[in-house]
């Protein structure tokens, strides 16, 4: 049995038509009945797991949330996103193009995560920060305020990233 069906109620979002979702039976906290965020089609959320999407949050494109991950408040997952496993993305958060948010990973706030990125384990990416390229951030590592993860830099333990501080990683080759 499908837990959750497209509505007839929908938003216009750069062009696209986003379809509210109502839940047909009861999963973790949701309540068959109840209304969920937007997504665009079927394949952007599963029906496996206890995955949702709610308040006014939007799955586009070729975005996928699944396992348990939740997707909420005004945030946004689309490009070819995946949000998995137990990953929040909430607040006013985007994740896009290729980036994975996965484990028990937080992504809120205003941050946003994207390119080719990989942020999982018990990360938390808040604030204003950016993670990018092909950064991975994992562990118990923070990154917040304004700062910045990019290019292939690894941030990971208990590593904490924040005020104005970029952390990057240019392989230079010699010729």
């Amino acid at each position: 049995m499908k837990k959750y069906e497209l509505t007839e109620n929908f938003i216009l979002l750069n062009n696209r038509k986003l379809y509210q979702i109502k839940a047909l039976k009861d999963f973790n906290n949701v309540k068959a009945g109840d209304f969920g965020g937007y997504i665009e089609m079927e394949a952007n959320l599963s029906q496996q797991g206890n995955c949702w999407v709610l308040d006014d949050a939007k799955v586009v494109g070729d975005a996928m949330v699944y396992g348990n991950a939740i997707v909420s408040g005004n945030a946004e997952v689309y490009g070819n996103a995946r949000v998995l496993n137990d990953a929040r993305v909430y607040g006013n958060a985007l994740v896009y193009d290729n980036a994975f948010v996965f484990g028990g990973a937080k992504v809120y706030d205003n941050a946003r995560v994207f390119g080719s990125t990989k942020v999982f384990d018990n990360v938390r990416v808040f604030d204003n920060a950016l993670v990018f390229g092909y950064a991975r951030v994992f562990g118990d590592a923070q990154v917040y305020d304004n700062s910045q993860v990019y290019d292939d830099a690894k941030v990971y333990y208990n590593a904490r990233v924040y005020g104005k501080t970029k952390v990057c990683y240019y392989n230079v080759k010699e010729e």
